[in-house]
């Protein structure tokens, strides 16, 4: 197959924007602290605004614990990681609550669930998501869950699959995998259809319509204005309004129902970046007169898994094994072989990279060439799908075999 771009229509905006943008509801730090409270971040982008950091780290680990098997990532805020895991032996779903500096464990909370190794081991694939003084998640069977980030006491809990709930879901393939986007008075769940719960209280306050099997976190943006959120599913890109779920916009993508739209989709000024690992691959979509036009459609870019970050005027991912850059038109600006599939975090000099053969890589964040900076082996067995987060200088990585590493990286340790 060609991985020509196909040009659609002009759009010469989007060379305007600026590096970092701030979505719609973005809290920002907390102070003179960086917090990665929720999936990609402070500004759900998955860029970290921290800069005084080592690229190479120290030799030793800081810390490693096993947390259960799984593609969770990690939260932090206060002082402390918030992830998820799987007991396989006792069939439990794991909350964890674990101390940032020295991965001691404050508090857990278990429930059952089911493995679902649907072509791939199992175990949790959602992230948690912190609001101040209480934690949200959801997992892969519908069980929304909001704890006290201190005691881990569930203050409520909703099964968005039982009898009696109104919004008809379906579970998907490979079952729910998005992560809890906390906006406001609001919880939005993306569940194939968006869930709009409240959040002090988990009932369902709207819900759109289906947009086919969900596995990518939804993304929220303003739109001339208005509050809006989109999600890269089954059936296509679709974007409702954040205050009744009304459908906005929406285009077929991505083949059938079977396909994994996994990662989330990226606004860009007046467009949306979505990916997925089925045809075309890569579109970028503008927001045009009550439709979503194509501005390009390439297979230069088809993110599997966590997606692309932005930094600049250039996109960074994974083209299926292979690490890439491309620019807002669809032009390679260079590749990067043997890494492996994996995940990208972006900073605004460096990416920060988990590659599939288990290490862990700091390159430039350059769209000259790649520039590799470090490299460092964590893990010999699992997939390393799960994005690496960077907070405070410490970098936080995990296995699916349920291995999860702190490395220090912080501007005392080794340059």
């Amino acid at each position: 197959m060609s991985n020509e771009t196909t040009m659609h229509v002009a759009l010469p905006l989007l060379l305007t924007g600026a590096a970092f943008l701030l979505p719609a509801g973005s809290t920002g730090t907390d102070g003179d602290e960086f917090t990665w409270p929720q999936w990609d971040g402070p500004q759900r982008n998955g860029l970290s605004k921290e800069t005084a950091w080592s690229s190479a780290g120290k030799e030793e680990h800081l810390w490693q614990t096993e947390v259960g098997l799984g593609y969770s990532t990690v939260s932090v805020a206060g002082g402390r990681l918030y992830t998820m895991g799987y007991d396989v032996e006792a069939g439990l779903d794991m909350i964890f609550c674990l101390d940032a500096l020295t991965g001691e464990e404050i508090w857990s909370h278990t429930y059952e669930s089911e493995i679902w190794n649907q072509a791939h081991e199992g175990g949790t694939v959602n992230t948690p998501s912190i609001d101040g003084e209480v934690v949200y998640t959801l997992n892969r069977e519908g069980n929304a869950y909001c704890l006290d980030a201190k005691t881990g006491e569930v203050l409520w809990h909703n099964d968005l699959m039982a009898e009696g709930n109104t919004n008809e879901l379906e579970s998907p393939t490979w079952d729910f995998s998005a992560s809890p986007l906390v906006l406001e008075d609001e919880l939005l769940l993306n569940c194939g259809r968006i869930l709009s719960l409240d959040k002090k209280t988990g009932k369902i306050k709207w819900s759109s319509k289906d947009y086919g099997h969900a596995y990518g976190t939804a993304a929220a943006f303003d739109l001339e204005g208005e509050p809006a959120i989109a999600v890269l599913n089954g059936a296509g890109v679709g974007v409702a309004s954040r205050k009744d779920g009304k459908e906005l916009f929406f285009r077929a993508f991505g083949g059938s129902n079977r396909g994994v739209n996994a990662a989330t989709p990226i606004v860009i000024e007046d467009a949306v970046f979505v990916s997925s690992d089925t045809k075309p691959g890569g579109a970028l979509l503008a927001f045009g007169d009550g439709e979503l036009v194509p501005v390009w459609e390439s297979r230069e870019m088809v993110n599997a898994f966590s997606g692309c970050v932005r930094i600049g005027e250039h996109l960074y991912g994974f083209d299926q094994s292979v690490l890439k850059c491309i620019d807002l038109t669809g032009k390679p600006m260079w590749d990067a072989r043997g890494i492996g599939n994996g995940a990208v975090l972006g900073t605004p000099d460096r990416l920060v990279l988990m590659g599939g053969t288990g290490e862990l890589i700091v390159a430039e964040a350059s769209p000259k060439e790649f520039k590799e900076l470090s490299r460092v082996k964590l893990f010999d067995a699992g997939q390393f799908w799960s994005k690496p987060i960077l907070v405070n200088g410490i970098i936080y990585c995990r296995s699916s075999k349920g291995m999860l590493v702190a490395r220090d990286h912080r501007a005392t340790a080794r340059d």
